[in-house]
């Protein structure tokens, strides 16, 4: 319970605050149970004020585009702050190209190429935002976030903000370790010059393998899986004869096996049961143990 200096605080913050909002409105999967309590920011300094209203062990879930997370069917305790189209600036500065967290990747790619710049395309095809990218060093088609970053911006939960170098981050494949208790705000990007037009004829090239190798019909939490070394987690799957199995409404993907897709009614329940049968088959056929790339959240 916020006490009446907090509750006070929070009437001067101007983002929309609700109360078990159900967080399968918020995810690309379309699923997941209520947020207890659900924040979207007017902007970064709205952000920083609501955070100085909030409990010193308020339980924190910052939720860009919803990708790469499965939210459990009981939902979120504490508060989640959605950060997608609110923290969405972008500029030029100098040689480098600054990106709140809130952008979408594929809005950064484009961004970057109409201005001459190159590097970016991967970025087309990750359907999330660019906090998101940085928390996970998403990536796709041969390159990953990290490679490009010059520097973060953070914020603690006491409203602080920081800018950090790569070198504080243990950063490897879909791993980034650093400060505990921070939050990605943004990110200074450093692609090279180049050609406007070769750029964008990229972007167009990757986004078209992305839809002939990708279940994007149908709602989708992205790799399920990371791949192992020296292997890929989809031909694992697959060699398991698991393509097109069903658990409720989710289903294994026939086009790529390492993705699970939402047929319709889906629950985060069907989801998990589904992760641990391809998890126990390809252990026992092949001997490997997949590690997640998506995360799991919230109450069963």
């Amino acid at each position: 319970m916020m006490t009446s200096k907090k509750t006070a605080s929070l009437n001067a913050v101007r983002g929309e605050l609700h109360f078990d909002e159900p967080l399968s409105r918020y995810t690309s999967w379309r699923i997941g149970g209520p947020a207890q309590r659900f924040f979207r920011p007017a902007d970064k300094a709205d952000l920083i004020r609501f955070l100085h209203t909030l409990p010193a062990h308020e339980p924190l879930l910052w939720l860009g585009l919803g990708s790469n997370v499965l939210v459990r069917d009981g939902g979120v305790r504490g508060t989640v702050i959605c950060t997608v189209n609110r923290l969405s600036n972008m500029a030029l500065e100098n040689d480098l190209v600054y990106a709140e967290a809130g952008v979408p990747c594929a809005h950064v790619a484009r961004f970057c190429s109409i201005h001459g710049l190159t590097g970016m395309e991967f970025l087309a095809g990750i359907p999330g935002t660019l906090g998101g990218a940085l928390a996970m060093n998403a990536g796709a088609f041969g390159s990953e976030t990290w490679n490009w970053v010059n520097a973060v911006e953070t914020v603690d939960r006491r409203g602080e903000l920081y800018r950090r170098k790569p070198s504080e981050y243990e950063i490897s494949y879909r791993s980034v370790k650093g400060p505990k208790n921070e939050w990605f705000l943004g990110a200074w990007l450093k692609p090279h010059p180049g050609d406007i037009q070769e750029g964008q004829r990229r972007i167009r090239e990757l986004l078209a393998r992305r839809n002939q190798t990708q279940p994007t019909r149908f709602p989708n939490g992205g790799s399920v899986f990371k791949n192992p070394p020296g292997d890929h987690a989809a031909r694992l799957i697959e060699a398991c004869g698991l393509k097109g199995k069903q658990i409720g409404g989710a289903k294994i993907s026939e086009l790529h096996a390492n993705f699970i897709i939402n047929m319709g009614n889906a629950r985060a329940k069907d989801v998990e049961t589904l992760i641990a049968i391809i998890r126990e088959e390809v252990k026992r056929q092949h001997g490997i143990e997949l590690e997640l790339e998506i995360q799991i959240i919230g109450e069963p």
